[in-house]
């Protein structure tokens, strides 16, 4: 669909960017951060929460999706947006990472993925024309390409079958959805993927190819697969000079604040991660002066807020003490009140990175917040 995202203001010092997506279940502002709600709910949350801490969109899986509860039932109740009683854009993504990551359970060739569910053990083929079929019918409004992604380390001629498997992947996707694209969700945007590894040839030829088919939006995959954190930038610099700017750009799985800072810096508009909402669970909290271990034994009597400079509701109203003791007690509550106050802390920050380069001062505000943020709590000594 063209038009749908409008590129308002490039930082005259970087390559940071504001911009807007609007879909037909509202609008995103970029820079964002996208909660991951993997099986149709962001851990711990209620849609309701979501809202009144500012989330605009969430990701959904169709991996797990059309396992549990499957796209019947899912159809049936209109859509992924009715089923889960959430108003706002949703991406939901192709299945493939989930699918990678079971290494034992699945087998790839040209055709598509072969994979075992690691729920009743059933056997299932996703193709690049199943995956567009599944997020046709789930409703949501950015869906994404069925792409291959290569772990690293990998060898050149991996990451170039890679690649090649990914774009002809995505020539499939693309007529699929060009064909069978839903009546009741008209304005659904598709994604190619960019893939090629760390090999910078490869990915210039991933997003020239992908450039042919003039995608409206376009993933990174095959970064935060375990390469230093250094390659990371490097690629991201590589391919956000040659992406067209007119066009949103996705980071696959990107999530702690300092990697979200220096992605935005180098041109990535858009992120999804479960460092937020799993940290929470386990009792790890974000603050200004970097991540908090709640567990330690130095909160047990520690009545502050888990950060002082917070707005949210769980700093509004609980101490660390408090947290502590739910969390070790394996209360919900603990893993609840963790989660909301790690998804403000997310939003919030994302929410002023883009008042910053508004205002065109990102590159101060990234330096004093990362002086801060990697001070750490007490001078690092509980981190």
């Amino acid at each position: 669909m063209n038009g749908f995202f409008e590129l308002i203001k490039e930082a005259s010092d970087c390559k940071a960017r504001v911009g807007k997506i609007t879909t037909s279940h509202g609008v995103v502002n970029t820079p964002v951060f996208m909660p991951v709600g993997t099986q149709g709910t962001v851990k711990a949350m209620e849609q309701q929460e979501l809202q009144d801490i500012g989330v605009e969109i969430i990701l959904n899986n169709t991996y797990h999706l059309s396992l549990r509860p499957g796209i019947d039932i899912i159809s049936k109740a209109g859509g992924l947006h009715s089923f889960i009683n959430w108003q706002r854009p949703i991406l939901t993504d192709s299945g493939g990472y989930q699918i990678f990551s079971l290494d034992a359970l699945r087998k790839v060739n040209d055709e598509g993925v072969e994979f075992q569910s690691h729920i009743d053990g059933s056997y299932h083929l996703l193709t690049p024309e199943r995956s567009i079929e599944l997020q046709i019918a789930f409703g949501g409004d950015l869906i994404v390409v069925l792409d291959e992604c290569i772990p690293y380390p990998v060898t050149y001629d991996r990451a170039k079958r890679g690649k090649d498997r990914t774009t002809q992947w995505a020539k499939r996707s693309l007529h699929t959805f060009n064909t069978q694209r839903s009546t009741f969700n008209e304005r659904q945007v598709l994604f190619g993927v960019v893939q090629g590894s760390v090999y910078k040839d490869l990915r210039e030829e991933s997003v020239s190819e992908l450039g042919e088919l003039d995608f409206p939006g376009y993933a990174i995959g095959g970064l935060s697969v375990g390469e230093p954190k250094i390659i990371t930038y490097e690629v991201l610099e590589w391919v956000c000079s040659i992406l067209p700017k007119d066009k949103p750009r996705y980071l696959m799985g990107v999530g702690p604040p300092e990697d979200i800072l220096e992605c935005i810096e180098r041109g990535v508009d858009m992120f999804d991660c479960v460092i937020p909402t799993r940290h929470g669970r386990t009792g790890s909290v974000l603050t200004r002066k970097g991540e908090l271990h709640i567990k330690n034994a130095c909160y047990a009597e520690d009545l502050k807020p888990i950060d002082i400079d917070c707005g949210c509701f769980t700093c509004k109203n609980y101490s660390r003490a408090y947290i502590r003791h739910l969390i070790n007690s394996q209360e919900i509550l603990g893993a609840r009140l963790n989660t909301l106050h790690n998804l403000y802390f997310i939003v919030k920050l994302i929410e002023e990175v883009r008042m910053s380069i508004l205002e065109d001062r990102f590159m101060k505000f990234k330096r004093t917040f990362l002086e801060k943020y990697q001070e750490g709590e007490d001078g690092g000594q509980d981190l």
